[in-house]
């Protein structure tokens, strides 16, 4: 059996971003390959003649689609850093290498308290990808825990800790579960009804323009504004609705209609909320009440 130690690191990260595929997306074909590493069919046959020599039973090739299937047997190669894999997946997909980088002692990054399963994202992931439903066990602050199946479409980070955005079956609505809270989480081989699909979350597809300025309160207005890089006073943005409340909550804005909260620590206000009208995500933002 080979040695990763002794392969190059080109042929080491092609063999990772396999790795990565069938984890997280549960599946890749040549193309793939060719269109991520810009390298010729003959050398994705090695790479992935090589791959199977070093996990035999991590996949399967299907004829018909000409596609390398995850098997149940799937164990990875590669340890796959949960954060290194929703990063990458942010930036749109990702090298496939995904371990920790060494940290920087002149650069550091904010500390982070709550750590998603690399599993769990695995397996959303491959939900997503395949437009499966997920049966899980989830524990609510609200409900504690129940028996869920959703059906997932999307992955955000809030600010504070990773969402997934699903048609959930239970209420039958569009929610976010957090990623943390879910158990047991297992793919359901059944085609899902058109309208559980990402198309139908109205919430998650409507953008909406906000525009935020320095709260009245602030006594130096630039350094607000500066910290912002505000354009004439005021920063435009365009965010999901489903996403507007945790944006507020997590940067503190003002979001009463006339400015009126007096907490020190409210640098910014939601200058078009009579605007938005009245949107159930913002419930969860400082001082919103709905006009």
């Amino acid at each position: 059996m080979a040695d990763l130690t002794e392969i190059n690191y080109a042929q080491r990260e092609r063999l990772a971003f396999i790795d990565f595929c069938l984890q997280f997306i549960g599946q890749l074909s040549r193309a793939d390959l060719v269109n991520h590493f810009k390298t010729g069919l003959a050398s994705c046959s090695r790479d992935l003649t090589l791959y199977k020599e070093l996990a035999p039973n991590n996949m399967t090739l299907k004829h018909e689609t000409k596609q390398y299937y995850r098997t149940a047997e799937f164990k990875p190669v590669y340890e796959h850093n949960a954060e290194a894999i929703l990063a990458s997946l942010c930036r749109g997909f990702g090298d496939g290498l995904s371990h920790t980088v060494r940290p920087s002692e002149k650069c550091i990054d904010s500390t982070r308290l709550i750590h998603p399963s690399s599993e769990t994202i695995a397996t959303l992931m491959r939900a997503i990808n395949n437009r499966l439903a997920v049966s899980c066990d989830y524990i609510s602050l609200t409900s504690g825990e129940t028996s869920r199946i959703i059906v997932p479409h999307a992955i955000a980070n809030n600010g504070q800790r990773w969402h997934v955005r699903a048609y959930d079956q239970k209420s039958k609505e569009f929610r976010d579960f957090v990623c943390t809270r879910l158990q047991n989480a297992t793919e359901l081989k059944k085609p899902i009804s058109n309208t559980q699909s990402g198309n139908y979350d109205k919430e998650w597809h409507n953008i909406l323009t906000i525009e935020l300025v320095v709260h009245p309160s602030v006594s130096h207005p630039r350094a607000i504004e500066m910290d912002f890089g505000m354009d004439g006073g005021v920063l435009r943005l365009e965010v999901r609705e489903a996403l507007l409340g945790y944006l507020m909550r997590q940067w503190n804005v003002d979001c009463s209609h006339n400015a009126t909260l007096t907490l020190g620590d409210c640098h910014l206000w939601l200058k078009n909320i009579s605007e938005l009208g009245k949107l159930a995500c913002l419930t969860i933002a400082p001082g919103y009440k709905e006009g």
